[in-house]
């Protein structure tokens, strides 16, 4: 599994709800969960990794060896937001790029747990924060989409190199065209939504 940079289109991809849940998305999560610690992430949206499944997982410690804080989540809702909290973000699929984000300080949020039931949570700070950035990767925003113009405008070199890099690799054939893309999503949602 690789994370895909941005533009990838993938990453603006409104994931579709899991239907199944099966030895393939054990193996599927397993290898999310391995992604991100390898990357040095706390979190891992679907799409980040090319899948069109509304799942992520999470680990807000970032340690592969406290499995105590490692959560799965299918089909997330996030079913109310308070508060207001404004923190540095960053974002795998954005490397080096980090920004200050307002975010709700607090959320519950419920989805389905691996072994298919249905879970609830109450989260504020980090955790929160976490949910809300994966979250928002399902429905196809990256955090970028919640700055201002001006924190915008402080990071677009980064964001026009990405660009190139991206344009340079799809020229080269390393990406496929976005249509490919696009129809290979379509093919993966067959098999589980």
């Amino acid at each position: 599994m690789k994370v895909l940079s941005y533009p990838h289109p993938v990453l603006k991809y409104k994931c579709k709800p899991i239907q199944k849940i099966d030895q393939g998305l054990r193996d599927i999560i397993a290898e999310m969960f391995q992604t991100m610690y390898d990357t040095q992430g706390v979190g891992l949206a679907a799409n980040q990794v090319g899948l069109p499944y509304r799942l992520f997982v999470m680990n807000p410690s970032g340690d592969p060896e406290k499995k105590e804080e490692e959560y799965v989540f299918i089909n997330p809702i996030i079913l109310q937001k308070s508060g207001k909290s404004k923190e540095n973000e960053g974002c795998l699929s954005f490397p080096d790029i980090h920004a200050e984000v307002i975010r709700p300080e607090f959320i519950d949020v419920e989805s389905i747990a691996l072994n298919g039931d249905l879970q609830h949570f109450q989260w504020a700070g980090y955790p929160a924060r976490i949910v809300q950035h994966e979250t928002d990767h399902l429905d196809g925003i990256g955090f970028i989409d919640r700055l201002s113009q001006t924190a915008l405008l402080e990071i677009k070199e980064e964001l026009e190199e990405l660009k190139t890099v991206f344009a340079s690799n799809q020229r080269r054939g390393f990406i496929p065209s976005e249509t490919e893309i696009i129809q290979e999503l379509k093919e993966l949602e067959r098999l589980r939504c």
